[in-house]
């Protein structure tokens, strides 16, 4: 019963940020809060934004992560698209994380579309 009355009391946002948290927590990723620079790391949630932005002349696709702890920027040199990388998509994602104006990133990382979308 406290159950129930403690999810009335809960936002929704707040309960779409615990189901993603659960669900990165299932296929083994490390929630993005407790990912720190310089080592590599798997993570996996839902993108939020997807965006084209040059870097240094060349095309760089740039796609927000959220997994309801942190997000964190995954970003894709010399690409300009790739099929299923859109918003609103479940992905994991592993690589090297680096922070870069006060942000995680994670450059060209390993990435694997997941179900749920």
């Amino acid at each position: 019963m406290r159950g129930f009355f403690s999810r009335l009391a809960t936002s929704q946002s707040e309960i779409e940020a615990q189901e993603l948290r659960e669900d990165a927590d299932e296929v083994g990723a490390t929630p993005i809060v407790s990912c720190g620079g310089r080592r590599r790391f798997c993570v996996a949630g839902t993108l939020r934004t997807v965006t084209l932005r040059p870097r240094g002349g060349a095309p760089a696709l740039e796609a927000e992560l959220y997994d309801g702890s942190d997000v964190i920027d995954l970003v894709w040199l010399g690409r300009r698209k790739i099929a299923g990388i859109e918003p609103g998509r479940t992905v994991k994602a592993e690589g090297l994380v680096s922070m870069q104006d006060g942000r995680k990133v994670m450059f060209n990382p390993r990435y694997e579309l997941r179900p749920g979308s």
